[in-house]
């Protein structure tokens, strides 16, 4: 079978065009400028805010589109562009050609920021509070809209925070940090996690799914403290966990400071906050089973640049 992958030489398409061709499938890679993967393979260059070419998806049976804006610092109409318009055109033309799958990595974030603690299922959604968040809800619900009674499968994953090797954000602060035996973060708040590994074999068992019922699922494994990845990563290194010898107000003023300096974004919130995620639809409804901890992929973490 064959399958087109958008956002190929991204943080999660990198590794899961290899995953793909070694699972036997035939692989066409798309980047925005053309990067090749890790690997050396090349990937085809295609703008997807541009002119999509019908006859890119002669013979294609899956696509797996991962393209997007995820940074925070987009202005709303380059999120509207790619995250939603893009992303219906891109389904449109994939449709008209015979496409019979069409994996949409779409993100939690399109489900809002909940007041709750408990852990939320697919339609526990409320109106996301940021531009990224609502790009991702409207190309969803515009997908829907146009596909659930298409002929082309139409399967939307909303992946939790995702941590594997190259990981940005606050994830690669944090092992920043834990490399320099910075003071251990105090506890409190959990955030629903996945492994890159873990998703990239989600993602093989939807491509090769004989089920065609339209689907939205979340995509999470384990839930973690940020001292818990703290811990774990200074573990891995083999390194004492440390003291917790700054107070939260300290962390507070010292994210306030961070995010004061154009770095982030709400730095405290996404570190002590709680986020998370219910998978019993994925677990009920794919053979897929999350295999990766945070304690094996930690050393991975560890030993990325900084």
């Amino acid at each position: 079978m064959k399958c087109l992958v958008t956002g190929a030489s991204g943080f999660i398409g990198r590794g899961l065009s290899p995953t793909l061709r070694k699972a036997g499938y035939d692989v066409l890679p798309l980047s925005w400028r053309g990067a090749p993967l890790p690997d050396g393979t090349p990937t085809r260059a295609l703008d997807l805010t541009g002119e999509i070419p019908a006859d890119l998806f002669a013979d294609v049976d899956v696509v797996i589109h991962l393209a997007g804006i995820a940074h925070q610092r987009a202005r709303p109409q380059d999120y509207a562009a790619l995250n939603e318009t893009a992303t219906l055109a891109l389904a449109r033309i994939a449709a008209a050609a015979g496409v019979r799958r069409f994996i949409y990595v779409s993100s939690v974030k399109a489900m809002g920021d909940s007041p709750f603690s408990a852990p939320r299922n697919e339609e526990d959604v409320v109106a996301p509070g940021d531009a990224y968040g609502r790009s991702k809800w409207r190309a969803e619900r515009a997908l829907l809209r146009e596909h659930r009674q298409s002929s082309m499968c139409l399967t939307i994953v909303r992946p939790a925070l995702v941590y594997g090797p190259g990981v940005k954000g606050n994830l690669r602060l944090l092992a920043r940090w834990a490399r320099l035996g910075l003071p251990r973060p105090p506890p409190g708040g959990k955030r629903s996690m996945i492994a890159l590994e873990d998703l990239h074999a989600l993602l093989l068992s939807l491509a090769g799914s004989t089920e065609f019922d339209t689907q939205t699922l979340i995509a999470c494994s384990q839930d973690y403290s940020t001292r818990e990845v703290y811990d774990a990563l200074r573990l891995a290194a083999g390194a004492p966990t440390g003291r917790s010898w700054l107070p939260r107000w300290g962390w507070r003023a010292g994210t306030a400071f961070y995010d004061a300096l154009g770095q982030g974004e709400g730095s405290f919130d996404k570190l002590f906050g709680t986020e998370l995620y219910d998978n019993t639809r994925v677990l009920a409804q794919t053979d897929w089973r999350p295999r990766v901890s945070l304690k094996d992929c930690a050393p991975l973490l560890m030993s990325d640049p900084a």
